[in-house]
């Protein structure tokens, strides 16, 4: 779990830029009700379940109760950071295969509750699409204080998409000089043709001369882009 610095590494600089963006989301839910949150980004690799993953670690630190969730069914990467296995995970639950109580699975972290993805389905972008997903979220939301999906990335496919309809609101992930400027225009497009609530953007592997650490995941949101000033945490 070496890439789960909020576990292994609470008080690195790294972790201490997570928990500034936690408190900038919690700043942003302040009477909204946000309560499950979608993190895209426009291709693979920007880091984007390595970021949800400590995330979620650190609104359970603050005694959230908190399920991560999976939604990438095309290459599920949940379980690995966090050394489970993808065995009866949420496709399972939707097939009818299995309840909610035989697929949850703990943490070391206190508060903290992964979903796997379970058994990979033919057509991830139908099953994220039924009415059988948007029911299941709406049955677990009084369950949980948050709830994070971690979604495929939506330049590649139109699962996040899907998955924001019955989200509250959708952060987006941008590897740092990794991602063409085009390509995350066109995956914000694609969030913003379907309403998305966009709450904000987290720059991804900032390199920072300090201690030769990725450590400035700098979050901003809405109300930031638009006057175009950046939180540097």
């Amino acid at each position: 779990m070496g890439k789960i610095a909020s576990l292994e590494r609470p008080q690195s600089n790294i972790s201490e830029a997570y928990r500034s963006i936690r408190t900038g989301i919690e700043f942003s839910n302040l009477d909204k009700g946000l309560k499950v949150i979608c993190i895209a980004s426009s291709k693979k690799d920007e880091g984007k379940s390595t970021v949800v993953a400590n995330l979620a670690v650190n609104f359970a630190k603050i005694d959230k109760k908190v399920l991560l969730i999976d939604g990438d069914l095309r290459n599920p990467t949940t379980n690995r950071l966090f050394d489970l296995a993808n065995t009866n995970g949420i496709v399972d639950i939707l097939l009818g295969k299995k309840n909610l109580n035989d697929c949850i699975k703990k943490t070391k972290q206190e508060n903290l509750y992964i979903l796997t993805g379970g058994v990979i389905p033919p057509n991830p972008s139908e099953v994220l699409a039924s009415q059988k997903m948007s029911e299941f979220i709406k049955s677990i939301r009084s369950e949980y204080d948050y709830i994070f999906i971690d979604a495929p990335p939506i330049g590649i496919v139109s699962d996040a998409a899907i998955i924001s309809l019955y989200s509250d609101g959708v952060i987006f992930v941008v590897g740092s000089n990794e991602v063409d400027k085009n390509l995350a225009k066109l995956a914000k497009e694609r969030l913003e043709s379907v309403n998305a609530n966009i709450l904000g953007v987290i720059l991804n592997k900032f390199k920072a001369d300090i201690n030769n650490e990725y450590y400035s995941y700098d979050y901003y949101g809405q109300d930031d882009t638009k006057n175009k000033k950046r939180k540097r945490k």
